[in-house]
């Protein structure tokens, strides 16, 4: 199972939208698909499950990642087995919490304790990571997405060590550029204290740690405005310093290697559209941009937008798969 944290710490960009529509479309495509809200702000949840199913799921406090991580958080044992809900085939929810926010100081608290082995920091930090791999053990999951908050907290940090890759959504804009800058340094720091703290702890812990060795695999630029299939010139200006600021940010390499257009970049995995009127009409339908229906209001040209936004999002999930080796369910 390859796990994908969809992260940048500059927010409002899409991010959850975007991992909304991918695991949707992983699903649909031949991947098993867990998506994990890891927000303590729980938009992914909110976006798969109306009202009633959220208020139902809050209010008897189970089946979410925070019932999860409570007997860490209230001292009294380990992790929850999770409970994933089934949004519909080859696709489940590993539904978020508005009081996930509380295990951030348990986190950092046991971070630095973690630096000396102790095993129920250890716990602790590896939380997400071992309820992940449970998930997708009941499941038969091949992938699993994590939405994570806009920040570089202690949740993100525990998140970001539970994932294999890492994916940057963006927009074309300075806020995002400064985002990536603080993102990759940051980390690389995490990485490397983490791995330390493995490599010492790895012969006394009789449960499983992740490995903490998340690889960046590629930006996606989202909500960019169009005009002629063209970003309009306010937005060019910012794509064509993303590729120098990832390479050398993200990638932490030396900008004497060749620097590419956005739209030449192999780190650039889509330049997605802003689809303007179809999120309004999908939100109210609760249901994925490209299932609309002209029941549901998509009707001439905004038709033709449902089937392009079909057409480019599966071609970024294949485009991911291959990037990131997924393997395909049996």
């Amino acid at each position: 199972m390859k796990t994908i944290a969809l992260f940048n710490n500059k927010g409002g960009v899409g991010k959850t939208t975007l991992v909304y529509h991918l695991s949707h479309m992983f699903s649909r495509i031949g991947y098993p698909t867990i998506a994990v809200d890891l927000d303590p702000q729980a938009n992914l949840t909110s976006a798969f499950l109306d009202e009633d199913q959220l208020e139902n799921l809050w209010d008897n406090d189970r089946d979410t990642i925070l019932s999860c991580v409570e007997p860490i958080l209230q001292g009294t044992g380990d992790i929850q087995h999770p409970s994933t809900i089934e949004i519909a085939n080859r696709l489940w929810l590993l539904a978020g919490d508005l009081g996930l926010s509380r295990f951030e100081d348990k986190l950092s608290e046991s971070w630095t304790k973690g630096f000396s082995s102790d095993p129920a920091a250890l716990r602790t930090t590896s939380s997400f990571y071992r309820i992940i791999q449970q998930a997708a053990e009941d499941t038969g999951a091949v992938l699993s997405l994590l939405d994570v908050g806009p920040n570089l907290g202690a949740i993100n940090r525990a998140a970001l060590l539970s994932a294999d890759y890492l994916l940057v959504p963006l927009a074309a804009d300075l806020f995002s550029l400064q985002g990536l800058k603080n993102l990759g340094p940051t980390i690389r720091n995490w990485k490397e204290l983490w791995g330390r703290t493995r490599d010492l702890a790895s012969d006394g812990i009789s449960f499983p740690l992740p490995q903490g060795e998340v690889q960046p695999t590629g930006y996606i630029v989202l909500q960019h405005a169009v005009r002629l299939d063209r970003p309009v010139k306010a937005y060019r200006r910012w794509l064509e310093r993303i590729p120098a600021v990832y390479q050398e940010s993200v990638l932490g390499r030396a900008l004497s290697m060749r620097v590419f257009l956005s739209d030449e970049d192999p780190n650039c995995l889509a330049t997605l559209r802003n689809y303007r009127s179809l999120m309004p009409m999908a939100q109210d339908a609760r249901k994925p941009m490209f299932d609309l229906r002209p029941a549901d209001g998509a009707i001439g040209s905004h038709a033709q937008l449902v089937q392009t936004c079909h057409m480019e999002f599966q071609s970024l999930a294949n485009r991911i798969a291959e990037k990131c080796q997924l393997p395909k369910a049996a």
